[in-house]
């Protein structure tokens, strides 16, 4: 699933690659999927599409955006974008599919979910998650600071949620998702099911450093390992918790690494580095 690392590489390889590529051809619902979310009738795409060169990509938070000289293509989490040479074949599935005048092609597929909206410049769009993306601090930037964690933290105390809970929905992080909070957790030695308002000064102050350090080493080595960027090939970072190493054992101290169903998703940790 895109996040912060993922979204981030993506961007980069797309700002290096397909800058200067016109679209020639747009497929859009080829395969239909109850969870892959279209700006209005995916049958308008090829008008609005056709014809448009890549200017430049950005990440912010969970969202690819990608700009056209006349329209803009965004990409959220739950979507998989594969850039395939001439050459190469072209998955039979997608959900969309472009063809640039070099006769190569950006694949998109969706897993579980995910958003593949695009507008031409005559139009509005309104998306508020992405709109929250745009205005809270990215978590790599200078303005998360410590005074904006702290503030942060302050309002969750009040509505005395767990650490997943607050980091982990309502996006109160762009970017930051249940996938990258099992190892900001593990190298704070905090628990997921630990409430923040239990959380030492120290503690707090260890989970903000996590938060910058993880998420920084995470985008820095192309993503983590247990996703692919553009040419489908894994990101450098090491998953430290995930599904394939749940029942294993702990990196830091040998204890075993736990696997429980918590607020709708997995969660993995050290029964020793991370009590409950």
């Amino acid at each position: 699933m895109l996040e912060l690392p993922e979204t981030h590489t993506l961007a980069s390889q797309i700002q290096a690659n397909l800058v200067g590529r016109t679209i020639t051809q747009v497929i859009a619902a080829q395969n239909p999927h109850k969870f892959a979310w279209y700006n209005g009738d995916p049958a308008t795409y090829p008008a609005r599409l056709v014809g448009n060169t890549i200017q430049g990509a950005e990440a912010h938070g969970m969202f690819i955006k990608v700009q056209l000289d006349r329209a803009t293509l965004l990409f959220s989490d739950g979507v998989n974008l594969r850039w395939h040479p001439a050459a190469g074949p072209v998955p039979a599935k997608h959900q969309l599919l472009l063809a640039f005048d070099d006769s190569t092609t950006l694949c998109a597929t969706v897993g579980m979910y995910g958003g593949l909206q695009a507008w031409a410049k005559s139009e509005s769009f309104e998306n508020p998650y992405y709109t929250t993306a745009l205005e809270k601090p990215s978590p790599l930037s200078e303005a998360f600071n410590w005074n904006h964690f702290s503030q942060l933290m302050a309002d969750v105390k009040v509505q005395q949620l767990s650490v997943k809970a607050a980091l982990a929905t309502e996006q109160r992080i762009p970017g930051l998702g249940n996938g990258c909070l099992q190892d900001i957790l593990w190298f704070a030695r905090l628990n997921p099911h630990r409430k923040v308002n239990t959380l030492s000064a120290g503690e707090l102050k260890g989970l903000y450093e996590s938060i910058r350090e993880t998420l920084l080493q995470m985008t820095q080595l192309g993503g983590r390992s247990t996703e692919k960027d553009l040419f489908g090939k894994a990101g450098g970072y090491p998953v430290e918790l995930c599904a394939t190493n749940a029942g294993g054992y702990c990196s830091h101290c040998g204890g075993i690494i736990i696997k429980e169903a918590y607020m709708g998703g997995s969660v993995y940790y050290c029964g020793s580095c991370q009590p409950r």
